[in-house]
């Protein structure tokens, strides 16, 4: 087979057996997003801020004629929100229920495909504000990456006004 056909040939990298992450840092913590999940990756330039929502509400923002909800990662996983504040951040694009989300992290890396027997399940000792939002983890060359639980991260949080 040639080079070109074995780029273009998608069943020569299909591996049931492994997951495709897109890599982002949230404090110095290396998460994993699967691919399949996301639709955009961005960095952010115009948020405009909810008056009255909670604190892990960003803001909202136009995306290409979508307005869509950012969600600050760092203060949804118990972080001290960002001081220097929202301008540049990197943003991941993602659909939950029919509606459009960004979650705000500090830094997007590199794109993994991690075999399934690498995968572990979510340590014990793990912080429980972090657990709630990790499918498990994968033991990386000396790093942990934790794979984020969109869901989670959006089916638990009110996005209504606070009172």
């Amino acid at each position: 087979m040639s080079a070109l056909a074995h780029k273009t040939d998608p069943t020569v990298f299909h591996n049931s057996n492994s997951q495709e992450f897109v890599t982002v840092y949230v404090a110095d913590q290396l998460l994993g997003v699967e691919v399949k999940s996301i639709q955009d990756v961005f960095s952010l330039h115009d948020l405009t801020p909810v008056p009255g929502a909670r604190k892990e509400i960003a803001g909202v923002l136009n995306l290409r004629g979508r307005i869509v909800t950012a969600i600050d990662a760092r203060v949804r996983l118990g972080l001290e929100p960002r001081a220097e504040g929202y301008a540049n951040v990197m943003a991941v694009g993602v659909q939950y229920k029919g509606d459009d989300y960004c979650i705000l992290v500090d830094k997007v890396g590199e794109v993994l495909r991690l075999d399934d027997t690498s995968f572990e399940l979510n340590p014990l000792n793990m912080d429980p504000n972090w657990k709630i939002f990790s499918k498990g983890i994968y033991r990386l060359d000396g790093k942990l990456l934790m794979s984020l639980d969109i869901e989670a991260m959006l089916s638990t949080i009110d996005l209504g006004v606070s009172t």
